[in-house]
Formats: C-alpha cells, structure tokens, sequence
C-alpha cells in the first residue's frame, strides 16, 4: 500500500490534505484498506462502465458492512472530503466517481437474503442485478430490474429503475418496500411507508442524493425460471414494416410481453453471417414471461424473412444477461433519450430517418415498451413519477476511446434526440449524461421536484451527497 500525505478534493473546491494518521484511522474505521492509485486492486475499484465520464479518485475504500459505510460517511464529512459512491459503476453520468476525491467502493457488500415464503429479498447496497437474479430465481421468483446483468442495483433502483418486468410489475421502486440508509450525519437510518415515510418516498427515485443505501429490500413475484426470449433481425430494407409492426404489436400485448425495438449497424457477432457485419438492420428483442409463447409471439414472427430469430425458451437469468457482451466496460457511451406516451406516425419518422443515420457501428437506435402497470398508480407515488410513460426512445452513441470521430457520434446522437424531444411526457435521470445541466434534472421528476428540494434540505442541508444528478435548492 502507498504511504505519505494525500490531497483530497474536497467540498466547495476545497483541498484537505491527509496525513498517514489520518489514512490509518480511516482504514481502521471502516475496516478495510485505504486503497491509492497504483495499490493492488486499484484498477478493479475505479474501473466503470462509461470511459467517456471516468476520473480519477485520490482514495478509495471497500467497506463490507453498514457500520463501515457510516464509519466512511462520518470521516469524509468531518473533514468536508468530496465523496461518490460506487455500487456498479454502470451510471452513463459517470456519478460513482468524483475526481480527486474519496470514492466508497461497495463491492463487497453483495448479499442476497431471499424470504421465500414473505416473497421478499433483502439485497446489499454494492449488489449487481446478476446477484440479485441468480438468488431469487433459485425459488422461480423476481423483482424489477434492469436490462444489463452487471448493473448495481442501487443506482437503478434509486433512480427509478425500469427493465423486463416492467410492464407487469411498475418501476423498480414500486416493488421497493424498505431501504437502509446512511445518511450525512452518519447514522444509519431505515426508510419504509411507516418509519420516515418522506424519505422513503424521495429515495424512491431521487437519485443518491440522501445518503448511501446499504441494503433494499424488494417485493418478490413468480418469473421463471423459464421466459421465452432473444433477439430478432431483419434487413433495414424493411424498417418501415417492422416499426409498423412494433407499433401494432405494442399497442395489443399482453403485460408478460416486453419488446426493444432497435436499429443499427449489425455487429460481428458469431450468429450473424459475415455479409451481414457492418450492414443496417432493424430488430426486437423481447422477452415473454407468461403462457401459450406461440400465440403471442406469432405477430413478430408474421412479418416473416428475418436475417436471423434467437427468440427461444431460455432461463430468466439467461434473458437478464442476453445483451451484456454489447455494453462491455470501458468503451465511450453517450446517450439521450425521452419518455413518450406512444407511438405517433410523426415520432416514427422522425425515429427512422434518425436510426438510418447513425454513424458508428456500435451506437443503437432504441424503443422501450412500458405501458402497463405504471401507469396505474399516482405520479407523486414515489418521486420517480412519470406515470403518463409509455416507451422510452432512446439513442444510444456508443465507440471505442481511439475513435478519433466521438464528435460527430455525439452530434449524431444529439441531433436524433432533438427529433423526438416534441414528444416527450419526460426524461428518465438514469439516462442523463454528464453535460445535461440541473434544469433537465428538475424537468425529470416534474412536480415532484419542489417536494425532492423540501427532502433534501431535511436529509441533507449541507448538500454533501452531491456527487449524483444533484437536487439543487432554489435560489433567491
């Protein structure tokens, strides 16, 4: 381990050094080492899943308990150091780290308590989906989560989260029933509807702006283990047919039935003949968890002469997974999107001719189905609102860092985004990029944000969680 005296970025653009003694006390405290660039395990700590948002923190710790974390939360704000939180570090905003300042690790708190017969999981706050899942499908059940196993389940979760399952079942935070949290003052608080029901409310989607949440505990339902599921592609030549498909379809499935719409340049993937590599296609990828697959499936398979149909039976863990190896760690992403209550022949358009565009073989084109039980509830229900959401279209630059175009990646991705802007019900805070400002934040809970801003000053009043898609206070 590095010795001697750090700098360390601290709040209101401060510098704090900290002496050898104070590294020790800190590792004491939390009971983990006080890792510092160059130490053993360093790159894993800060590696994350956006290159284009990474920075580089001056110390990281890895506690593996709530009581560590408060231990953590405690030194940095006694000593007014800028702290991230890293759970999965698959945030496109780049908010798991803060540049030269301490970052808290929580990947060695990865527990999954499953109460089979409560249906309900208490999963630790450094958890990625993939534990998550692989834990509650050993008894055939799920909750809420997201489209990528390797995400952490606490920046999904408290920014509102959405994946399969949606449809069926709400946001992530619908199937939310309790979460631990250490708050700026170090304690360790519990959140549910009847102990801090306020902050219980707020976390359900404001982001980490109110502490560190080490443990959630989930509503558990029956999925699986089996789902029908997998990617189909089709020749771009028949984009129209098929987003005239998706919209049909999407405007009559079942709630078991999710499906993506996407369109891009295809990969080098080994299912796809070699002809077909670096060529426009247009697909869906879907997932059916519910009964007679054949019947509801035979829609998407109407439209006839695909380059290439995956959908297959297949364990849940297995659909949860599927699109992994096309968001690896480490490559730039760059990414903006909106909320739209459906499918306008307008919108669809302006969709097409803007996927047709795209200008790195990586980046998608994208339309999430979410209609359903979301919509069924009040939209201050939780702060993540958004209960008018339909689908989320999204556009999705994505390229290696030696890419000498990421300018005109990102100007395309802009570009699209702007065509569908005029349709939007809102903006997902899960989904914003680093250079969104706090004006698109506001605009992603609505009416709910003025209540956020009252939470926050409670919880928070010195804004030292700010690390995050911050909730600024008004002004004046």
């Amino acid at each position: 381990m590095s010795t001697g005296a750090v700098d360390v970025a601290g709040l209101d653009d401060a510098r704090v050094t900290l002496s050898p003694e104070d590294l020790e006390v800190l590792a004491a405290r939390v009971g983990s080492p006080v890792l510092r660039p160059g130490d053993e395990g360093w790159d894993a700590a800060v590696l994350i899943w956006n290159a284009m948002a990474s920075k580089v923190p001056a110390l990281v710790v890895q506690p593996s308990t709530a009581a560590g974390v408060a231990e953590a939360v405690r030194f940095a704000a006694d000593r007014r150091l800028l702290l991230s939180t890293k759970s999965g570090g698959h945030n496109i905003a780049g908010t798991s780290l803060a540049a030269d300042g301490l970052t808290m690790d929580l990947s060695r708190l990865r527990q999954v308590d499953v109460d089979v017969a409560g249906r309900r999981a208490d999963v630790a706050g450094g958890c990625l989906v993939k534990d998550v899942d692989q834990a509650t499908q050993e008894h055939g059940l799920a909750t809420v989560l997201g489209f990528v196993s390797e995400t952490g389940v606490a920046g999904l979760t408290l920014g509102g989260g959405f994946g399969y399952l949606t449809r069926r079942f709400g946001w992530t935070v619908d199937n939310l029933e309790e979460v631990e949290l250490v708050t700026s003052d170090g304690q360790v608080r519990t959140a549910n509807a009847g102990e801090n029901p306020e902050l219980f409310w707020a976390l359900r989607g404001g982001g980490g702006n109110f502490g560190v949440a080490t443990r959630f505990r989930f509503r558990l339902h029956d999925v699986g283990p089996m789902v029908t599921g997998g990617m189909i592609l089709w020749s771009a030549e028949r984009v129209e047919d098929v987003v005239a498909a998706y919209r049909d379809l999407t405007e009559s499935a079942p709630r078991e039935l999710t499906a993506v719409l996407t369109t891009r340049l295809a990969p080098p993937a080994p299912f796809l003949a070699p002809e077909w590599h670096g060529k426009p296609v247009v697909g869906m990828v879907v997932c059916y968890s519910g009964g007679d697959p054949a019947t509801h499936l035979a829609p998407i398979r109407a439209i006839g002469e695909p380059i290439v149909d995956l959908i297959t039976e297949k364990p849940y863990v297995a659909q949860q997974s599927m699109l992994d190896a096309g968001q690896p760690k480490g490559v730039h992403y760059y990414w903006k999107s909106e909320f739209v209550g459906s499918l306008s022949p307008e919108l669809l358009d302006n969709y097409r001719t803007s996927a047709m565009n795209v200008t790195s073989p990586m980046s998608q084109s994208l339309i999430f189905h979410l209609a359903g039980a979301l919509n069924e509830r009040a939209d201050d229900d939780g702060a993540m609102g958004n209960r008018r959401a339909g689908y989320v279209v999204a556009f999705t630059g994505s390229w290696p860092p030696a890419d000498p175009r990421g300018s005109e990646h990102v100007a395309w991705v802009r570009e699209s985004w702007e065509t569908i802007r005029p349709f939007s019900t809102g903006n997902y805070v899960n989904f914003q990029v680093a250079d969104d400002d706090t004006a698109r934040t506001a605009a992603a809970y609505g009416d709910n944000f003025a209540r956020l801003q009252r939470v926050k000053a409670d919880v928070d009043p010195d804004n030292f969680f700010r690390v995050n898609r911050n909730i600024v206070q008004p002004t004046g």
